[in-house]
């Protein structure tokens, strides 16, 4: 995979702001790759610590931390994804809660972001909204890494079974799974939206 993460920069020191071509060529080309593309090897511990470490520099207002991570990987993920299978048949959808879990089943490595609400001054919407920021951050982490990666919510996501099997508290949510692996085929460019389109300029009057 590609080079090493350079170190944590020191608390205080000074980060210039500058442009990086580098990262603008590799924001205008990312693309997820399929779950279903994903196959060993995928990141080592280290490599994962790595990852991890990349994507809690996110927005944090309060400085709060309000997510953690829950790896799962190895007989661990085998065993987590057999518990969630025996729910998928009492999903309102059994056949597309089934064909959901080869996502799940598929890749080497899992990694649930878990997004936690803290009580306090901070509103809890832009907790939530930081939690999915360390989504994003992580995917393009581990593609900038070389791993293929991709960011899912599925119906284990929100059942409240799974939820539990999971180990989630009563106050928190699943902000995403994320699936790394090696990638098994190139990802081919889908269609995206026109962000002009999307756009307005506020006007007083």
């Amino acid at each position: 995979m590609a080079g090493s993460v350079p170190p944590a920069p020191e608390f205080g020191e000074t980060l210039p702001v500058e442009a990086s071509p580098e990262t603008v060529a590799f924001l205008a080309r990312r693309r997820s790759a399929s779950a279903m593309s994903l196959a060993a090897p995928g990141p080592d511990a280290a490599q994962l610590a790595d990852i991890l470490r990349l994507a809690v520099r996110v927005p944090d207002h309060g400085k709060l931390a309000p997510w953690r991570f829950i790896v799962i990987e190895g007989p661990a993920k085998d065993a987590f994804a057999a518990r969630v299978a025996a729910l998928a048949d009492s999903q309102a959808n059994p056949a597309k809660a089934n064909a959901a879990l080869r996502k799940l089943n598929n890749p080497p490595v899992a990694v649930a972001v878990i997004s936690r609400h803290l009580p306090g001054e901070i509103p809890e919407w832009e907790q939530r909204q930081s939690a999915a920021a360390v989504c994003h951050q992580m995917l393009l982490a581990a593609s900038a890494l070389g791993w293929g990666a991709n960011w899912i919510t599925d119906w284990y996501s929100y059942d409240p079974r799974a939820l539990d099997i999971l180990g989630c508290g009563p106050d928190e949510k699943v902000a995403g799974f994320l699936y790394l692996g090696t990638a098994t085929e190139q990802p081919q460019e889908r269609q995206r939206p026109d962000a002009t389109s999307l756009t307005s300029r506020w006007s007083p009057n």
